[in-house]
């Protein structure tokens, strides 16, 4: 009977226990009794932490290799690669929008990223050039301009559409993107004959490139594993120290044609745009001006294309102006015991305009091996 009872108000006394806790959760009270399921904490702790999910579109690969390039991109490299993650705000989006609408893998993008840091003034030892390193003998064959006044090798949106024209036909041959990375770094015939020494055949898998690896020159051994270095710590640069990267504003432009032989200051003048913005959007006008004798189509930044309609008319005419003044002068050098006068009879000029032309004072004396300015 004791016993009944004292269980009867043992369990009283749990319902009012009870009771009171749900009372005090359903006001905001937090009473000592009560504690969080550690379950739910943990799960909760871990959504705010999980990571977001990493993905890839060519095959991804983490060995010895590529933790070394990896060491070495987040190491001594650090500063470099920080400003070539930061210059990939700039140039990424244009070429994984080229990638994505020919159907390739956008991760080919970190093949821009090694061989040239997404710089499309780079120029290498071999005399390779732009974004995408072609030296002019490919870059001609695939279609690019180069000459003294264009280079299309350094135009970022020509030069791409080559060199994914160029991939695209690796791929095909190869059969792999690795191999097709490999040869173009070091050229189709090298891969296709090393390939068919170890394999007996030209085609094959991502596998094939670590098998041939080993008889790849030095350059090309590296190039696959630099490429997937570039890519890992471009998706995650925050796991590997780059905090804080300030990524440079997408490239934007209008297109204007011009006519030839305009500078590209007077093309800035016109769009109100500062010379060194318009001459970082048309790097491949290697001369920093339109080449002669045809029109041609030149960046100016967004926004510019009105002001530049009404303003390029005007400062044309000038430039014109400017450019048939400069045709019509001659350049003499002052030989030994020549006098201004001498010099302004021979040109049947005055002792004034020359002086005038030369930004000479009335009592500035010439000497030999001086260059004088004659307006004809």
């Amino acid at each position: 009977m004791t016993v009944t009872k004292n269980r009867r108000l043992f369990a009283s006394g749990l319902l009012i226990v009870l009771v009171a806790s749900a009372t005090a959760w359903a006001i905001g009270r937090d009473p000592a009794v009560v504690e969080e399921a550690p379950m739910e904490t943990l799960l909760v702790q871990a959504d705010a932490v999980a990571p977001a999910v990493v993905s890839w579109d060519l095959p991804v690969t983490r060995n010895e290799s590529v933790d070394l390039w990896i060491d070495f991109l987040k190491g001594r490299n650090r500063d470099r690669t920080r400003l070539w993650l930061e210059r990939s705000g700039r140039y990424a989006p244009m070429i994984q929008a080229k990638l994505r609408a020919r159907n390739m893998p956008e991760d080919l993008i970190y093949l821009a990223l090694i061989e040239s840091g997404f710089s499309p003034k780079a120029y290498s030892r071999a005399a390779a050039s732009g974004m995408w390193q072609f030296i002019a003998e490919t870059g001609r064959r695939y279609g690019l301009e180069i000459g003294s006044y264009v280079d299309e090798r350094r135009d970022p949106l020509a030069a791409t559409d080559a060199a994914l024209d160029y991939l695209s036909e690796l791929y095909d041959r190869f059969g792999s993107w690795y191999l097709a990375a490999a040869a173009y770094n070091t050229g189709e015939n090298r891969v296709a004959r090393i390939m068919r020494q170890v394999t007996g055949r030209e085609r094959g898998t991502d596998a094939d490139f670590w098998r041939i690896a080993p008889r790849l020159p030095r350059e090309t051994r590296n190039y696959v594993p630099l490429m997937l270095a570039a890519g890992h710590i471009a998706k995650e640069p925050a796991k590997y120290g780059f905090r804080d990267l300030e990524y440079q504003e997408p490239l934007s432009f209008e297109t204007v044609w011009v006519p030839g032989q305009v500078s590209m200051a007077a093309i800035a003048r016109a769009a109100g745009a500062d010379e060194q913005e318009v001459l970082d959007l048309n790097p491949h006008l290697v001369k920093g001006t339109t080449p002669p004798n045809r029109a041609y189509p030149v960046r100016i930044p967004d926004g510019t294309r009105t002001t530049f309609a009404s303003a390029f008319p005007s400062i044309y005419q000038n430039e014109l102006a400017q450019r048939a003044l400069q045709a019509s002068v001659t350049r003499h050098k002052v030989r030994r015991g020549e006098t201004l006068s001498h010099i302004a009879r021979r040109y049947d000029v005055s002792v004034r305009e020359l002086q005038q032309w030369n930004g000479m004072g009335r009592r500035t004396r010439i000497k030999a091996g001086q260059t004088l300015k004659v307006a004809r």
